[in-house]
C-alpha cells in the first residue's frame, strides 16, 4: 500500500437496492443504471496518476464479489463489515491503516464530480489537519481524510440523516481534531437533485437508455 489510500464505497447496481429515493420517478432498472453510471464516472475522475494514492473498493452487500469483480476487473475489492455505515466506514478505515496506509479517505460513489484533484487536496490538507470533510448540499459529506483510525468520530452518528455533517464535525472537535472542510459538492440521490444537475449529467448519460428514462421523468 502507498502512503494514500482512497477507500470507495462502492453498491452492486441491483435493481431495487440502490438510488431507492428516486422510485418511482424512475423504474428500478433505470434507477440501477444511473447508480451504475455515476459510479463509474466517479471512479474514473478520481482514478490516481504516477502513484499519488491506491484505492481499495469495499462493497455492498457481501454476497456480491463475482458480480463486482465482473464490474470492477483488476481492483482491489473488499466486502463492507459492520452493522450500521458508521461502523463500516470506521471498519474499512481500520483495514486501510493496517494494510500500511499513512493517510486514508473515504468517498461514497454518487458524486460525479469528485474529481482526483480533490482527493490529492484532501491528503495534502492532512499535513496541518487531523480530519477533512468535503460537505454535500444535503446535509452529509462526500469525503473523510483521516491522519489514523479514529473509531470514535463515527460513533452515534443519525446516519442517512441531515444531521451527519454536523454531528460528525461535532464529534472531531469534542475529540479535539483540527479539522479542514473542503468546498461542497452536491450529490444525486433525488429526482430534484437530477432536475438541478440535469444540464452536467446528460453528457455522462448520452447513449445510454437510462439518459433518455431521466429525460422522461423529468418531464422533458
Amino acid at each position: 500500500m502507498g502512503a494514500n489510500v482512497l477507500i470507495v464505497f462502492v453498491k452492486e447496481p441491483r435493481p431495487g437496492t440502490v438510488k431507492t429515493r428516486l422510485l418511482p420517478a424512475l423504474d428500478p432498472d433505470s434507477a440501477a443504471e444511473l447508480y451504475r453510471a455515476l459510479a463509474e464516472e466517479e471512479i474514473r475522475q478520481t482514478a490516481p496518476r504516477g502513484g499519488e494514492y491506491t484505492r481499495l473498493f469495499f462493497y455492498a452487500p457481501p454476497s456480491s464479489p463475482e458480480a463486482m469483480s465482473a464490474w470492477l476487473p483488476g481492483e482491489t475489492l473488499l466486502a463492507q463489515q459492520g452493522a450500521d455505515l458508521g461502523a463500516r466506514m470506521s471498519s474499512a478505515f481500520e483495514e486501510a491503516f493496517r494494510r500500511g496506509a499513512r493517510r486514508a479517505a473515504i468517498i461514497g460513489t454518487d458524486v460525479p464530480w469528485l474529481t482526483r484533484g480533490r482527493v490529492a487536496e484532501a491528503f495534502g490538507a492532512l499535513d496541518e489537519h487531523d480530519a477533512i470533510l468535503g460537505p454535500t448540499a444535503d446535509g452529509g459529506y462526500y469525503l473523510l481524510a483521516l491522519d489514523r483510525p479514529r473509531p470514535e468520530v463515527f460513533r452515534g452518528i443519525a446516519w442517512s440523516t441531515p444531521s451527519v455533517l454536523a454531528s460528525t464535525v461535532e464529534r472531531a472537535a469534542g475529540l479535539g481534531l483540527r479539522i479542514q472542510m473542503l468546498d461542497p459538492l452536491a450529490d444525486i440521490d433525488t429526482i430534484d437533485d437530477l432536475r438541478a444537475h440535469w444540464p452536467r449529467l446528460q453528457p455522462l448519460l448520452e447513449g445510454r437508455p437510462v439518459g433518455r428514462a431521466v429525460a422522461r421523468a423529468l418531464g422533458l
